[in-house]
């Protein structure tokens, strides 16, 4: 498989010496009532169609390419759709080209976030590649004057039953190409599969390893001018003066701009040093002196207050987003309860590969733009309303991301680097540094569970979920009304997400306010409440006296909830005798469709513990390729104790304590603990992978330490060499 970092007009232009071929539009089946029949009874019409549609080409050598509207990175998209389409064309992946899509909406939606790239293509994709291969072998049965049952496809090829005849793919397709798209062809039985779900290898490792991948950072175009831009300590502060006399003095510096960096939810001023490389712009940056308007965020925008807010909060009542029974009256008669509050910090994406862009415009009005952003609608749309230009005069292209976690569907850098290049007319390339990454934000909102219930005869009767904080939605959104509950929130932790059956239960919100920038971060709001969820979870247990895996298994009903909770329990050795000092801790939790669970033991050392074995068991019904599953959910796992274990983000007079890796840390490759990962073959409808295993890490984690040294923790991060 090769990975194309090109235009589609320039693809078509090849394509065309060899003959336009064979195009399934994915959309054809978006919609399958209604299915789109696509002409392709000459060449030119089927080159428009190439233009607007997303799509499959085979051409008259045989080749095979396929526009992948998920971008990658590091999840493996560009392994993962191809797959989808080679599986029922019957091509090996060595046979397929990819293009990474550019904006347009003709390809639906392209945002690579929320674990959906399998999940959301699986029955669009295998069945464009099923229609292209039933076309095919129509037009092989009709050469032969054979029935289609008595012809199949195989290794890009159709061949005749009982007999040495065969064509290529190549050789069909001029007359397969003049044939109506089946509208319903028929899949594959998973008992079949050749690609979905056996090990393959990623076939783009080695450009990544060698260096020969295109990532966003590495974009060079002719005339480029690089920029390096100044943002307020307190992110949000007004320029009052600027004195740039140094910074001219610094050789490649051309001149410096003051400029603004849009977010969602408001703009903030900005200094811009443009120079002819890289060096020579963070240099000038340096030697710049600005002077700032804070205003009143050196007092209100610290996390102190921020919390001090949540625990107020916490106090009261809630906006109610859905009960069973009367909680409150169950809870103030209830003789046997709990009422605590579980606490999680901000915290920054810091993708290895920080945010950056190359925006052209041009003299005769259109634009051209490099970025590595999740999602190129997003992005083509944000580039739009930045330099006033219709979308079809945007010519988008997504490199590689070098990480991105949620940080790179979030355009603030594009949208700086557009008004620049407007203001400019020459290619600037403008990076943000590690400090700028850091510091800015925008963050995973630090939040608040306050957490109400209470047992009844050895048994969890009463629950309440009080989620406590500053909203995505009505944030970035600006769409929560004063009395709504948040729909993000709430979704995570329903009844109906978790499976938990309580007699009696209650899910609530309180907005909290902050002019801290927040935004998504790998897996939600399922990083913040599965923490509070799933540990109390364990202390209603011990107040019940009940063993922490049967108090679940109690609570729920739901089939595939209890195997992935038997399957960790047995995978875990639950139930062995451990030695002095030594505790497990389990957690269950469904995000983005499917459910991971997690047990984790972890043994005294001095003042603190160290992790000795993570569990972890997903369901995430059907998939592409087990290693794919297995790498993210190892990197949940280290995301996830990276979060429980070392610094968040705090922010002190309103500026962020945190600058770089050395104070705000990741887990070391000699810190990782051992890991065992198992993954159930459910056969239900694929689920999320880059997410649903982390929710369950920091639970799991904290409920070990308890049952190994009796301590509770309910606030993190914590610091795990020293409990206290």
């Amino acid at each position: 498989m090769e990975h194309i970092n090109t235009s589609r007009r320039s693809f078509i232009k090849a394509g065309s010496l060899t003959g336009v071929g064979l195009m399934i539009g994915l959309n054809s089946f978006a919609k399958e009532k209604h299915p789109k029949k696509i002409s392709h009874t000459d060449p030119k019409s089927a080159v428009l169609d190439l233009e607007i549609n997303p799509f499959i080409i085979i051409s008259t050598d045989g080749s095979i390419a396929l526009i992948n509207p998920r971008p990658d990175m590091g999840q493996g998209s560009t392994q993962a759709a191809p797959s989808l389409i080679a599986e029922e064309l019957e091509v090996s992946l060595d046979k397929v080209k990819l293009i990474q899509s550019g904006g347009q909406e003709k390809y639906g939606s392209q945002q690579s976030g929320g674990s959906s790239t399998v999940r959301g293509l699986w029955n669009s994709l295998r069945k464009a590649g099923a229609a292209a291969k039933e076309m095919l072998i129509e037009t092989a049965a009709k050469r032969w004057n054979a029935s289609v049952v008595d012809c199949y496809a195989k290794d890009g090829k159709i061949y005749l039953k009982n007999s040495d005849k065969s064509f290529t793919y190549g050789e069909l397709v001029d007359d397969a190409s003049k044939l109506q798209v089946p509208k319903n062809p028929k899949l594959k039985d998973p008992k079949d599969f050749k690609i979905l779900g056996k090990y393959n290898k990623r076939l783009d490792v080695p450009d990544r390893v060698t260096g020969k991948a295109v990532y966003g950072i590495d974009i060079e175009v002719p005339g480029m001018v690089y920029a390096c831009i100044q943002h307020s300590p307190t992110i949000h502060g007004k320029v009052v003066s600027i004195n740039d006399s140094e910074a001219l003095k610094v050789k490649g510096v051309l001149q410096v701009i003051k400029t603004k960096r849009p977010m969602p939810h408001r703009a903030a001023d900005a200094v811009a040093v443009i120079a002819t490389n890289w060096w020579a712009a963070q240099k000038g940056r340096k030697a710049l002196k600005v002077t700032w308007d804070n205003g009143d965020l050196a007092k209100t925008m610290t996390t102190d207050n921020y919390f001090a807010a949540t625990y107020e909060a916490a106090k009261k009542e809630g906006i109610r987003y859905e009960e069973k029974g009367d909680f409150n009256a169950k809870f103030a008669n209830a003789k046997q309860k709990l009422e605590v509050n579980y606490e999680t910090p901000f915290l920054a994406h810091a993708p290895i590969e920080p945010e950056c862009a190359v925006v052209h415009v041009k003299d005769d009005g259109t634009a051209e733009v490099w970025a590595h952003v999740q999602g190129p609608d997003g992005g083509l749309a944000d580039v739009s309303r930045a330099l006033g230009i219709s979308k079809d005069k945007i010519k988008f292209n997504v490199p590689l991301l070098g990480g991105s976690f949620g940080r790179k569907a979030y355009h603030d850098y594009l949208n700086e680097t557009c008004l620049l290049a407007k203001e400019l007319k020459k290619p600037v390339k403008m990076i943000w540094t590690r400090e700028d990454d850091i510091t800015q934000g925008p963050y995973r909102p630090g939040m608040l569970s306050h957490m109400q219930g209470f047992v009844d005869k050895g048994k969890i009767t009463g629950f309440h979920h009080h989620a406590i904080g500053e909203s995505i939605v009505g944030q970035v959104f600006g769409g929560l009304a004063p009395d709504e509950s948040d729909p993000w929130l709430s979704g995570e932790i329903s009844t109906e997400n978790s499976k938990y059956e309580f007699p009696v239960s209650k899910i609530s919100w309180t907005n909290v306010k902050t002019e801290i920038p927040i935004v998504w971060w790998r897996s939600v709001y399922a990083s913040n409440f599965g923490w509070g969820q799933e540990c109390f979870i364990d202390e209603l247990a011990q107040l019940a006296g009940k063993d922490p895996l049967q108090a679940r298994l109690d609570l729920v009903k739901d089939a595939r909830y209890r195997k992935v909770l038997e399957t960790v329990a047995e995978k875990a050795n639950w139930k062995e005798k451990l030695g002095a000092g030594q505790g497990k801790g389990i957690a269950v939790f469904a995000s983005f469709g499917s459910i991971s669970a997690c047990c984790i033991t972890v043994s005294k050392d001095g003042a603190g513990v160290k992790i000795d074995k993570v569990v972890s068991v997903l369901d995430c019904g059907y998939y592409v390729n087990p290693d794919h599953v297995k790498a993210q959910t190892e990197g949940n796992i280290v995301m996830g104790i990276t979060a429980a274990i070392k610094g968040g983000i705090t922010f002190t007079n309103g500026v962020c304590d945190q600058t770089n890796f050395h104070q705000y840390n990741v887990m070391r490759l000699n810190e990782a603990p051992k890991m065992e990962i198992h993954i159930i073959d459910s056969g239900e409808n694929p689920g999320g992978v880059g997410e649903p295993g982390l929710p369950p890490i920091a639970p799991a984690l904290g409920n070990a330490i308890f049952a190994a040294t009796g301590k509770r923790i309910r606030k993190l991060p914590f610091d795990i060499t020293n409990l206290g």
